[in-house]
């Protein structure tokens, strides 16, 4: 993902939300304000929101390093020491911590990270003001953090490592959320007899939904279209 498109309240608001979606800072990116904010009529009617695109700047260049193909056949394959050092010391979840403290930075917020293990995932909670930014709409963002919070952990782990952000425990409200709406489309299939289309939905909303309703008694669930405009279908069985 090296471009995006963000909307927000305020130009430093849409800014802020592109740069967690990216996982850098500002000095990272060129900025183009494609629309700005206006209230509308009354400051009801029209309401605009601002809409900025964010561009990566191409990565400085690096110096060249040996690879396989240019090193003798007998002689093994290994990083230079200082990178060797660097995964081997650094503890995976801290580095998530870590980065998320920078995004928040980035953002204007001081959050605070606390680290809870289980048996086959982590969570991390975040804690701060402002979180609604951090939060994005529906979780848009704390899920684009969140996926690039575990490609930063998984290069300083040897085993695969599962992390899940959370703030203002807004996951299980999420859940609570997606579980009521599809008890509600249940209903409306069994009384109007006709299939129910959802709107595109992350794997993880979708498989809550799946979830409820897999032991349901007249009706079934299934998804159809392609990422990221995946939905899920309720139908009678």
């Amino acid at each position: 993902m090296s471009k995006v498109v963000v909307s927000g309240k305020t130009v430093e608001e849409a800014v802020r939300q592109g740069l967690a979606q990216l996982g850098v800072s500002q000095d990272r990116v060129t900025v183009k304000t494609i629309t700005q904010p206006s209230k509308g009529f009354l400051g009801l009617i029209g309401v605009k929101e601002a809409k900025v695109e964010l561009t990566l700047l191409p990565e400085p260049e690096a110096k060249p390093v040996k690879t396989a193909s240019t090193l003798p056949l007998d002689q093994p394959v290994k990083l230079p020491e200082a990178e060797e050092e660097k995964h081997a010391g650094q503890d995976p979840y801290e580095e998530a911590v870590r980065f998320i403290k920078d995004v928040g930075k980035s953002m204007g917020l001081d959050v605070t990270v606390d680290v809870q293990h289980a048996k086959d995932v982590t969570t991390l909670h975040i804690f701060g003001p402002d979180l609604g930014l951090v939060i994005g709409r529906r979780g848009q963002t704390l899920d684009a953090l969140q996926y690039l919070a575990n490609i930063v952990a998984n290069r300083y782990s040897d085993s695969y490592i599962r992390i899940v952000l959370d703030a203002e425990n807004f996951r299980e409200r999420r859940r609570k959320t997606l579980e009521d709406l599809a008890d509600r489309l249940a209903g409306r299939v069994i009384r109007s007899h006709k299939e129910v289309v959802l709107e595109p939905m992350s794997p993880q909303e979708r498989k809550v939904i799946h979830s409820r309703l897999q032991d349901h008694p007249q009706v079934k669930t299934y998804s159809k279209g392609e990422e990221p405009n995946r939905r899920i279908v309720i139908t009678l069985k």
